[in-house]
């Protein structure tokens, strides 16, 4: 579900499926988590953890109890929430920065055929001499391309991210905080519409020509 390098078949040798090492596949499944929990975190104080939201149901328990409580204090209370929820949210950020540098540094240690740079160059020179099987090559660099904006989305989005939860040390920078803010947020978008294109391209994959692509990346596909 998010940076998922999926196993297929080689254009050069159809019959021969890559496999993923252990390392790729315990990131691919931790950032997975990850990015679903920080979304999910979005989501709560979008929707139902909001001033909105949330100021009259505690106006109305509390003064039903026979607290007196103004709409200040309510909103207080529900302020308080929404930081609740921001501090999971910025924990995940930290585990996703993490993750991003896990991903960096296991590429310098991968097997030759499995570091994500060779693969790249492979694809597209591939692309670029194939004639036979030119659609595949094509669907074959066009992934990897995705994969690519995907990386650099999630390097902006974790740069993004941690600026603005060490906004007190930015504070010379304080300036461009609402445009940095504006920037992760777009950056979420991207990845919300990568996660739809990629669960999109595994479910044809499975009914296509790469049929057991969600299981390699479990137990890391046959060599």
């Amino acid at each position: 579900m998010t940076a998922i390098e999926p196993t297929r078949k080689d254009i050069a040798h159809p019959q021969h499926i890559k496999k993923n090492s252990s390392s790729l596949r315990l990131w691919h499944w931790l950032n997975t988590i990850v990015i679903c929990g920080s979304l999910i975190t979005v989501l709560i104080n979008s929707t139902l953890i909001t001033r909105e939201t949330v100021t009259p149901v505690v106006l109305s328990e509390l003064n039903k109890g026979g607290a007196a409580v103004s709409v200040e204090q309510a909103k207080g209370v529900s302020h308080a929430l929404e930081d609740k929820v921001w501090e999971i949210h910025i924990y995940f950020g930290y585990c996703l920065a993490a993750l991003l540098l896990f991903r960096i540094i296991l590429e310098f240690f991968q097997l030759a055929d499995q570091k994500f740079i060779r693969k790249i160059k492979l694809a597209y020179t591939q692309f670029l001499i194939t004639k036979k099987n030119r659609e595949i090559a094509r669907h074959e660099f066009t992934v990897k391309a995705i994969y690519v904006l995907f990386y650099i989305v999630l390097f902006i989005m974790v740069i993004t991210g941690l600026f603005l939860a060490f906004e007190d040390l930015m504070a010379p920078y304080k300036a461009i905080r609402h445009s940095v803010k504006e920037v992760h947020n777009f950056c979420m978008y991207i990845v919300l519409a990568f996660i739809t294109i990629h669960l999109i391209g595994v479910f044809l994959a499975e009914r296509n020509e790469s049929k057991g692509i969600v299981s390699d990346m479990i137990h890391g596909g046959k060599e």
